[in-house]
């Protein structure tokens, strides 16, 4: 199954059943008068979040979804059967945007959510309602109303805590595979991921938290280089960041000039990102002989004018990560607790992920429309030599979002 994380899809909700005009008539029971009945109301569509699903494969294949439209109203003032609401599976972390508008209808961030789309129309009215004292035999009756039809974008974000970020081949992976059950590929090689991949992290009994995989930084992402930010949206909804510095890079590359690309990157994408909190992994010590790493990772922290926290891991080895999962969990607590005792600081945080999902959907789309001019104005002959933008907009990946306990 491949992984997708947008989808735009057609919706119409199901129309009103038209009232009727129909008249009494029984055996014995003379100028019955009118009994036509209202139609049924048209069904309604929402979205679901669920837990069976991590990717919105299914929505590029199956872009238009119909409710059904209601029964007519029948005589002997009896209504028209109203149709079934229609229920649209999505996964959990996924924000629906009504594309003429640009407006965002809502975040479905919690197993079974739901969220109305589309309203089903409402049922015209029989000719019973139109009687009165000067027009005992109408012969008027209304049509059901049509049902909304909207073109919508969905855009999957996935729900973690904590985003891993650095460059290729930092040991993002290796990170991930050491504290949780998660399984991304691993080989010697830069771009090994291509999707994100979520694990959940158990520190104990009831005590958990996710981490995500943030495949593509390099420099010039924010342009579109390599992957570009088609995946650095994913992190828009997490407390903190690890950020993966190689100390000992087998390219030679200086480790504090490529941890200046992330932070370059992550501002140049988004200012609000990357304010986020961040802790400094530095990682693949076994590869720096003892006696040089003490230096090395002073230098490097130095250099770096870091003031948060620092952790030093071989994630091959598996030394240090246990430090850094318990120091993640004992944050992530303390600011949850914080956020239900002090309403303040909850809607703080709360515009603060707001103002991310602006920007992070802004930029995003920004980068995704130079990327159509360039291809168009390739297709035209033109020279765009200035535009590097290489955005992905096939999702041709062929590898699924790993989220596992």
């Amino acid at each position: 199954m491949r992984f997708i994380d947008e989808a735009v899809v057609t919706v119409k909700a199901g129309d009103g059943g038209n009232g009727i005009a129909s008249f009494r008539r029984e055996k014995y029971v003379p100028r019955g008068g009118p009994d036509g009945g209202d139609g049924g109301k048209g069904g309604d569509i929402y979205v679901i979040a669920e837990d069976n699903t991590n990717t919105l494969v299914d929505y590029r294949y199956t872009r238009r979804h119909d409710a059904m439209r209601a029964e007519n109203g029948h005589s002997r003032n009896c209504s028209g059967k109203g149709s079934d609401d229609l229920f649209l599976p999505v996964p959990i972390g996924t924000t629906v945007v009504d594309t003429e508008t640009d407006e965002v209808l809502g975040d479905l961030i919690e197993l079974g959510q739901t969220l109305l789309i589309a309203k089903g129309g409402d049922g015209g009215l029989g000719n019973t309602h139109f009687k009165s004292s000067t027009n005992q035999a109408p012969r008027k009756s209304t049509s059901g109303f049509e049902g909304e039809l909207k073109v919508l974008k969905f855009e999957l974000k996935v729900v973690a805590d904590v985003g891993l970020i650095g460059l290729p081949n930092a040991g993002k992976s290796t990170f991930i595979r050491q504290v949780s059950a998660a399984r991304p590929k691993v080989a010697d090689y830069p771009f090994t991921t291509l999707v994100p991949n979520l694990g959940v992290v158990d520190i104990g009994r009831h005590r958990s938290f996710v981490m995500a995989d943030i495949p593509g930084l390099i420099e010039g992402a924010s342009e579109g280089a390599g992957l570009g930010i088609r995946f650095l949206k994913h992190v828009a909804r997490t407390r903190r960041l690890l950020h993966v510095v190689d100390v000992k890079p087998i390219d030679g590359s200086d480790p504090v000039a490529n941890a200046r690309v992330i932070l370059n990157e992550l501002e140049r994408f988004s200012p609000e990102l990357s304010n986020l909190p961040q802790i400094l992994i530095l990682n693949k010590i076994d590869q720096v002989p003892d006696e040089e790493l003490d230096e090395l990772c002073t230098h490097i922290v130095a250099e770096l004018d870091w003031t948060g926290d620092v952790f030093r891991t071989s994630t091959l080895m598996g030394e240090g990560t246990d430090a850094v999962k318990y120091h993640l969990m004992n944050e992530i607590e303390l600011e949850r607790e914080r956020e239900l005792e002090d309403p303040i600081f909850a809607e703080a945080q709360k515009a603060r992920f707001e103002r991310l999902e602006v920007e992070v959907r802004l930029n995003t789309e920004a980068q995704r429309e130079a990327y159509r001019a360039a291809r168009k104005a390739a297709r035209e002959g033109l020279d765009l030599s200035d535009d590097d933008t290489d955005f992905d907009d096939d999702d041709e990946d062929g590898v699924e979002v790993v989220y596992v306990p």
